[in-house]
């Protein structure tokens, strides 16, 4: 890749440690490469976390776009409230749009707060909800993919209640999360690539013992996408497949499934992609870390290696 991606940096809540983190992983970049970086955010919390931090004279080098402006009331390190809420939603908002518009190659948006966007009325389920929502996607179109640990594991639901998810889940929605999830995966560097199929169930289901689901859902996906020529293991409960790490891809029916195996393997060096649309858009595996927000301590590995995972895709195409 003969020019490096311009990225959108998002700074997400911004009383969270994005607006840290985001700073500390720009200073780590080649100082002739910070062209490549817009920050999306509220200035006045830019400029206040870099110089709490010190890091001042990197403003100058960095292009910024005002987004998500917020009072100094409102911003508050630590604190959980709705202004900020809808910054995040706002900073990302503004780069996803940059992006479509040809001004970036993709978005990267540090960690947003459920609960600061719930208040502030915003229809929300993460990062993917949104992204699909700009694009003018249905939200079953738009897929999470966490990257880390060595694993790859994309997320069939998300961010909502099991009794919710099961009432959602359809055998096109599964076929269509693993077909985003291979596409994904083959973008970032794995040509031959088989699937590991989650069961819904423990056991997947032992054969009807404990329930029907498996049967009527994972098994007809299974032998859908192998017709259509995907590599495909037949369901098998979660914990048994991952024991065998036999597979480059993982699909997870529901959100804890994928997070769990992830996370305790990468804790603080996982990338969540939001895969499925005509823009790329990442984030970090963990969360806003309202616990330590404004003490400076904040680790930006997370953030760093979904740099060099995006950089490494090098297109500005559906990932």
């Amino acid at each position: 890749m003969s020019v490096p991606n311009r990225i959108a940096l998002a700074l997400g809540d911004p009383n969270g440690i994005g607006p840290e983190i985001a700073l500390k992983a720009l200073a780590a970049q080649p100082a002739a490469s910070l062209f490549r970086f817009t920050v999306f955010g509220p200035g006045d919390v830019l400029h206040a976390t870099a110089e709490r931090l010190g890091m001042t004279t990197l403003l100058a080098s960095v292009r910024h776009k005002e987004a998500g402006s917020l009072d100094s009331e409102s911003a508050r390190p630590g604190e959980v409230n709705a202004a900020a809420g809808a910054s995040a939603v706002a900073s990302a908002t503004a780069a996803i749009l940059a992006t479509q518009a040809g001004e970036c190659d993709a978005v990267i948006a540090c960690p947003h707060h459920e609960t600061a966007v719930s208040l502030a009325g915003i229809p929300f389920s993460g990062y993917p909800s949104l992204l699909a929502r700009v694009c003018g996607l249905a939200s079953s179109e738009v897929f999470l993919m966490l990257v880390g640990g060595g694993l790859r594991i994309v997320h069939v639901t998300l961010h909502e209640s099991v009794r919710d998810a099961l009432d959602r889940l359809t055998v096109d929605l599964i076929c269509a999360a693993t077909r985003c999830g291979v596409a994904a995966s083959e973008r970032i560097g794995s040509e031959l690539l088989t699937v590991g199929m989650f069961g819904i169930n423990p056991h997947a289901s032992e054969g009807g013992l404990f329930g029907p689901e498996d049967k009527a859902l994972t098994v007809p996906a299974v032998n859908r996408l192998r017709q259509e020529g995907y590599l495909v293991s037949d369901p098998i409960g979660a914990d048994e497949l991952l024991s065998r790490r036999q597979h480059g891809l993982y699909v997870a029916i529901f959100h804890d499934q994928g997070h769990i195996p992830v996370k305790l393997l990468a804790p603080k060096g996982a990338s969540a992609l939001s895969i499925g649309a005509d823009v790329v858009l990442s984030t970090v595996g963990h969360g806003s870390a309202m616990d330590i927000a404004g003490a400076g301590v904040a680790d930006p590995t997370a953030l760093l290696r979904t740099i060099d995972l995006l950089s490494a895709t090098g297109t500005h195409q559906p990932l």
